[in-house]
């Protein structure tokens, strides 16, 4: 009697949090009173341009500040987009220019991504797509301060990008306070974002059949071959074929044959729903030797770099070898939303795998490298993936991670889970003489996740090192939960504010793949480390 009775108000409770749920909803759809109005503005951080725009224009619900707010931002990106460009360049030199180059190209994305955000009605999207129109913003700075260039070139347009700033700063904000009154019951339920086949839903079937089909047999729409038994010799050349060759939008594959390919590969934005799949790690190899030292800034470091939306790769090896002297020298680079590399490996030292922007998915990689080698403001998982330390300079100490998330409404996040961290040949001699960190902060609100992975000996006691001083100890969100082996003991961690010792399975699941690169779903439950849970 007493079951049925808790049963009943159970029952209850979830009948009356729906009927709240629903009433919200039309609430925030069809028409909202002005204090309901007003609070969505009070939730970003910089509210009298939120009450300006809302007395400028006929506002009634939290949607229209959103339309609204993304409306004015996209108005800023391309004013910033429009000053970039006619920027006279008579006093830039090499490496000026080269900073300035990334900028007109970050600039016209993000006003791209603002484009495509003003015309979703997914929040989790518009999200994802207003936090890489951020990190672009933050990265036009990056290259000035990768040639200590940002006081004598990067201030002669700093200040008028700053009110840009506030106005990213200020969708991100109103995007997030409304999301949750914008989920449908179902939304509200979760979904699981994995298939039965290990590979994101997001996946079409085709695309799922494409990442299990060996090589050998997959249907390539061209294939590249040193030899020239293939369509192309080199990837860029059949890159560039994409567009003139490709029917429609549909999955375009291309297949790469075993061989090293020193070349440098740009896969810009409107090259989109592609796939590369090589012969296997060790096999196919894409490399190069980029680095900042020798003029390249970090961001077009990469040997490989992607950031037409799907992108799939599949069984190749990307690597830089600059060594750890030139420092800064990526592997790989990805701001491809969606995407998802299959049993690849990135080899470098310093920057090898840099997850730029957009929701992306690694599964059974190898990674390799010495300092902050696994960095970037993606939302990003990788799972059952094995990350190996190198050797570093000497005196230098080994980071794992360095996540960059700059403002705490963006969505974003390095996670790895079910993965294991040793040291690669060439480090397991100097184990006790050389320092190895999971991650250190290189943005205020960096936010990084290890769970229900195997860290070896090599790990610091401390686990985490500090950027500089104080920086971001108290803004950052650095996670560990239910890790093994003999680095894995948090007994002797960093006491920061920010670093957690996740007990909870609730909380862990926040960064599972099915919640954490949707961001629009709770999954209930747990499954193996190869599905949407824990």
């Amino acid at each position: 009697m007493v079951k049925f009775i808790n049963f009943c108000y159970a029952l209850a409770f979830t009948f009356l949090h729906v009927l709240v749920t629903m009433f919200t909803y039309f609430e925030v759809v069809h028409g909202a009173n002005p204090t309901t109005t007003f609070s969505v503005c009070a939730r970003a951080p910089y509210p009298e341009i939120c009450t300006y725009l809302i007395g400028k224009t006929s506002i009634e619900t939290p949607l229209d500040i959103r339309q609204t707010a993304i409306m004015s931002t996209l108005s800023r990106a391309k004013q910033a987009y429009t000053l970039v460009s006619a920027m006279d360049l008579s006093s830039f030199g090499p490496k000026a220019q080269s900073a300035w180059a990334d900028c007109v190209e970050l600039y016209e994305d993000s006003v791209y991504q603002l484009n495509r955000s003003l015309g979703s009605t997914n929040s989790h999207d518009i999200q994802t797509w207003l936090s890489s129109a951020s990190t672009n913003h933050e990265t036009c700075k990056n290259g000035f301060h990768d040639f200590n260039l940002q006081s004598s070139h990067y201030q002669t347009f700093h200040s008028p990008l700053s009110g840009y700033s506030k106005y990213l700063s200020n969708s991100l904000a109103i995007n997030k306070a409304i999301t949750p009154l914008t989920l449908s019951t179902k939304q509200l339920k979760g979904r699981r974002l994995m298939s039965k086949d290990n590979f994101p839903k997001w996946l079409s079937k085709t695309d799922r059949k494409l990442l299990a089909t060996p090589s050998s047999g997959t249907s390539a729409d061209i294939v590249v071959a040193q030899d020239g038994s293939g369509d192309y010799k080199t990837i860029t050349e059949a890159i560039s074929a994409v567009p003139k060759l490709r029917k429609g939008d549909s999955r375009f594959v291309i297949h790469v044959k075993a061989g090293v390919y020193n070349e440098h590969v740009e896969i810009k934005k409107t090259i989109h729903n592609l796939m590369i799949i090589g012969d296997g790690m060790g096999s196919t190899i894409v490399t190069g030797n980029k680095n900042v030292q020798d003029g390249s800034t970090t961001f077009r470091s990469a040997t490989f770099g992607v950031s037409g939306a799907g992108f799939i790769a599949r069984d190749m090896t990307f690597e830089n070898t600059a060594g750890p002297a030139k420092h800064q020298a990526a592997a790989f680079r990805s701001g491809s939303d969606l995407s998802v590399i299959y049993n690849c490996a990135f080899r470098g030292y310093q920057d090898t795998l840099y997850v730029y922007s957009g929701r992306q998915f690694y599964r059974n990689c190898l990674i390799y490298g010495t300092q902050d080698f696994i960095f970037g403001n993606a939302a990003v998982v990788l799972q059952a993936c094995n990350i190996y330390v190198r050797k570093p300079l000497s005196g230098q100490k080994n980071t794992i991670t360095a996540q960059a998330r700059t403002d705490p409404n963006q969505n974003t996040g390095i996670i790895i889970h079910n993965s294991a961290v040793s040291a690669n040949s060439d480090l397991k001699g100097s184990v006790g003489s050389v320092q190895t960190f999971l991650g250190r902060p290189w943005k205020q609100y960096s936010r990084t996740v290890f769970m229900k992975c195997t860290l070896d000996s090599l790990i610091n006691s401390a686990g985490w090192l500090p950027w500089s001083g104080n920086f971001a100890l108290s803004t950052l969100y650095y996670g560990e939960y239910m890790n093994t082996g003999a680095g894995a003991g948090t007994g002797g961690r960093v006491k920061w504010p920010g670093h957690h010792v996740i007990t909870s399975a609730s909380e862990a699941t926040k960064f599972t793949v099915g919640d954490f690169l949707d961001g629009d779903s709770w999954v209930p439950g747990s499954g193996s480390p190869y599905t949407s849970g824990l």
